[in-house]
């Protein structure tokens, strides 16, 4: 099986004996506040998905990957992984000295061995990490926010995270999920990323992706997304659909990715792919404009940069697809590649004209979407429109 990133999968869950002791210690300890994105971060450092950190990041490992999209020891990595420091929190306190991690009402979840306190340049975060300064951007907005100090330490998290309790049963962790992939029999494993409901060109994707593998995994981040994306208990009931309906069971999984979006768009494709590797998978599905948002980058830089990192140096293989839609004349779904046919014969329709035509009460056309699926978006927008 693939190996973790950097060669070994970290745990920084503190054994079971050892918990009501380390709670109880950490009651007595300065205390850090964490936002969903770190919440989200803390539960993914602790099972091993982002291996190998085993904290958030000191000022020597943020620069570096701003810099140069690796460790400080050279090993690719894209996204800064950070705690901020609230308002007051550390008012007196210099590094080091131990914390606890607390939820925003008050629950402390970890420890967080503090060895770095340290300022930094959020217009420099932002051009590096997201390619504007532009504030409109998701990503942008969300560290302008934030204080521009951050806290750099080894973490141990003393109890087992479950954001929502609804999706128990699919929240696999890295080594859950490589148990599962060899229980199966799977070698090659494709991981298929989406913070949306699965449509046609999704679909299609997958399955010319699962053809040339073992097994495919539905892996949909279910962490802090925008706030007109479609809601995660919904979004759950489309992929249970399609798993349900149009694909042979034994060729696929479905799990859950407690991640939260950053919309940095190519650096972050190379990042969605490591969090993949972590769990075992060989090879990730990047498609069009993959975690992008907007018109901040182009069409398949997502793809381009993995071009950056020399072959076979991430290990994860990226599998890239072109445009995909239903052609009319095709009588089936076809990429830009595949397809001869005029633009108007293409049903393409962007998430903003979904969302509008679900709003008005439209129905989706059978050429963008399964049928179960449209019937679970019909029902949800048909429902909050009684409520408004």
């Amino acid at each position: 099986m693939i190996r973790a990133h950097g060669g070994r999968l970290i745990s920084r869950l503190a054994p079971q004996s050892d918990r009501a002791k380390l709670l109880e210690e950490a009651t007595s300890l300065p205390a850090l506040t964490l936002n969903r994105r770190e919440f989200s971060d803390l539960a993914l450092i602790a099972n091993g998905a982002m291996s190998p950190l085993e904290g958030f990041q000191n000022q020597t490992e943020y620069d570096s990957v701003l810099e140069r999209s690796r460790l400080s020891l050279g090993i690719p990595w894209t996204l800064p992984v950070v705690l901020t420091a609230k308002e007051g929190e550390i008012n007196g306190l210099r590094a080091p000295f131990k914390a606890a991690l607390q939820e925003r009402n008050g629950t402390i979840i970890a420890t967080i061995d503090v060895e770095d306190i340290y300022n930094v340049d959020k217009d420099r975060e932002a051009e590096k990490v997201y390619l504007t300064t532009d504030d409109a951007h998701p990503g942008v907005k969300y560290i302008r926010a934030l204080s521009n100090t951050y806290i750099g330490g080894k973490i141990t998290l003393l109890k087992p995270l479950l954001d929502d309790p609804r999706f128990e049963s699919y929240l696999l962790d890295p080594r859950e999920t490589r148990v599962l992939f060899k229980t199966k029999g799977w070698e090659r494993i494709v991981a298929f990323q989406t913070r949306n409901p699965i449509h046609r060109a999704h679909e299609y994707l997958q399955k010319c992706a699962l053809e040339a593998v073992d097994g495919l995994l539905i892996h949909p981040i279910m962490g802090e997304t925008k706030s007109d994306d479609i809601p995660a208990a919904v979004r759950m009931d489309c992929y249970l659909a399609m798993m349900n309906n149009y694909f042979p069971t034994d060729r696929v999984a479905l799990s859950i990715l407690p991640f939260a979006m950053r919309y940095a768009g190519p650096r972050e494709a190379v990042f969605h792919a490591i969090l993949r590797k972590n769990y075992g998978c060989t090879h990730f599905i990047v498609g069009r404009d993959h975690a992008g948002v907007g018109d901040y980058y182009g069409t398949y830089d997502a793809q381009n940069i993995f071009l950056q990192f020399e072959p076979g140096e991430l290990e994860i293989t990226p599998v890239n697809f072109d445009h995909s839609f239903f052609c009319k004349k095709c009588q089936g779904m076809a990429s830009m590649k595949t397809c001869a046919h005029d633009k108007s014969e293409r049903v393409f329709l962007s998430g903003t004209k979904v969302r509008e035509m679900l709003a008005s009460g439209e129905k989706l056309p059978d050429e963008f979407t399964r049928r179960e699926v449209a019937e679970i978006l019909e029902s949800h927008y048909g429902s909050v429109s009684k409520t408004a």
